[in-house]
């Protein structure tokens, strides 16, 4: 066994170190981060009385932080071409951009805490106040963690990287459930997302500043890229996320104003768990995005990779909807207690609707992998219309739903239509001199 061991010694370590294992091991984060993420679902369903209100806000702090999850595939991008500098430079350019969210994030504090109750009506948990006051610092601080994520892939620290998604759900979990134990309830529960990102932001920060500076170099002072300039650069896609997000999300904080407490706790449960589409459909897009842009490249049709895609989602659809259907009850009853199941007649069209939303989900990543961005008008128009209409919904959550499927559909068919309607432009082909034909 020694020896065999021996042998295999340099094998494993080239592996360990191939860009394969890295993405491997950052999918393997992101699955830990979803299971852990799920675990939080069930736990603070049983742990806090009126989950509607929990699962509403965290509804609210998910659009907040789709700009984050924009930009940390932005500063991967430019940190790996060197906009951000190398070495000491890099660490400025971070120290610098830090500076300007402490900043930023100050000023949302202070805004959110004075909008508090305004904000509280909003999202339909009037009574949790200092709750809602948390989304925009929260929603700030993520951006923050997100920058320096981004950054540390740009540097190849993907183990870094993967170490934070985990650790960040692993602390949301555990210090939500604390402080919602020792006497702060969903406020409490909530706050635990807050702590858990300014967690990682330092944890990040270590990371970047041991890398770039090492452990005897004074702090550089001069930036290389302006934080507000590297933003702007971003807009399409930060803008294209907050339209899925919008849409994912917005029916869980018109379910509060529809609803009871106790029946928007349990519509909340179904589309928790309705929305297990979404997560193929993001991992559908790692492959989806990188196909379409080489392709486009290379002047060839990227439409297939496309249709590929939502072929995946279609045969990943089919067991989830059966399930929902002969199933619906039973699962919520397991998965988040028997009195959260009293809303499961709403779960098989809540599957349909976030199956077809993967579906806009792919369209919208074709269409920025193509560089359009026209399209975000049509789709933004779907995700304005969809709060007036649930504003307006059936008080019966299967009713409610079937308004959440007609709305997803809408916007499918046209993100589908636009992504699918025109052919992307080749690249001309090469004369061909008459006297060689």
């Amino acid at each position: 066994m020694a020896a065999l061991r021996q042998r295999c010694a340099p094998a494993l370590t080239s592996l360990r170190s191939s860009e394969t294992a890295k993405a491997a091991g950052l999918a393997v984060a992101m699955i830990i981060n979803n299971v852990v993420a799920l675990g939080s679902t069930f736990v603070f369903a049983r742990v806090i009385n009126d989950y509607g209100s929990l699962a509403a806000l965290i509804s609210y702090l998910l659009i907040l932080t789709v700009a984050g999850q924009a930009m940390q595939v932005a500063t991967a991008r430019e940190a790996v071409l060197g906009h951000l500098g190398v070495g000491r430079e890099m660490a400025a350019t971070l120290i610098s951009w830090t500076k300007s969210m402490l900043v930023f994030t100050a000023a949302m504090t202070v805004v959110s805490i004075a909008l508090r109750h305004q904000i509280a009506d909003l999202v339909g948990v009037k009574h949790n106040s200092w709750a809602a006051a948390a989304g925009l610092p929260a929603g700030s601080i993520y951006l923050e963690v997100s920058l320096l994520r981004g950054a540390l892939q740009g540097i190849g620290d993907y183990r870094g990287v993967g170490t934070s998604i985990v650790f960040e759900q692993v602390a949301r979990l555990v210090l939500g459930t604390v402080l919602a134990v020792a006497g702060l309830g969903l406020t409490g529960a909530y706050l635990g997302s807050l702590l858990s990102y300014i967690a990682m932001s330092v944890y990040c920060a270590y990371l970047l500043r041991r890398q770039l500076l090492g452990p005897s170099e004074a702090s550089p002072v001069s930036a290389v890229l302006n934080l507000w300039k590297h933003v702007r650069l971003a807009w399409a896609p930060i803008a294209g996320l907050i339209v899925i997000a919008v849409l994912q999300n917005i029916d869980l904080i018109a379910a509060k104003h529809r609803f009871s407490s106790h029946v928007a706790s349990s519509y909340a449960a179904s589309a928790v768990a309705a929305k297990v589409l979404i997560w193929v459909a993001m991992g559908a897009g790692f492959y989806l995005v990188p196909e379409v842009s080489r392709r486009r490249a290379a002047g060839e049709d990227p439409r297939g990779v496309l249709l590929l895609a939502l072929g995946i989602i279609a045969v990943c659809a089919v067991p989830c909807l059966l399930i929902f259907l002969v199933g619906a009850h039973t699962l919520l009853a397991i998965a988040f207690s028997p009195k959260r199941a009293t809303a499961s007649s709403s779960l098989l069209p809540l599957g349909a609707a976030f199956t077809v939303l993967a579906a806009t989900y792919l369209a919208v990543q074709y269409m920025l992998a193509l560089k359009r961005t026209w399209f975000l008008l049509a789709i933004g128009a779907v995700a304005v219309l969809e709060p007036i209409l649930l504003l307006h919904a059936s008080h019966h959550p299967a009713g409610f739903a079937g308004v959440v499927l007609g709305v997803q559909a809408l916007g499918a068919l046209v993100a589908l239509a636009l992504a699918l309607g025109s052919r992307p432009k080749r690249k001309p082909a090469p004369a061909v001199n008459p006297e060689l034909a």
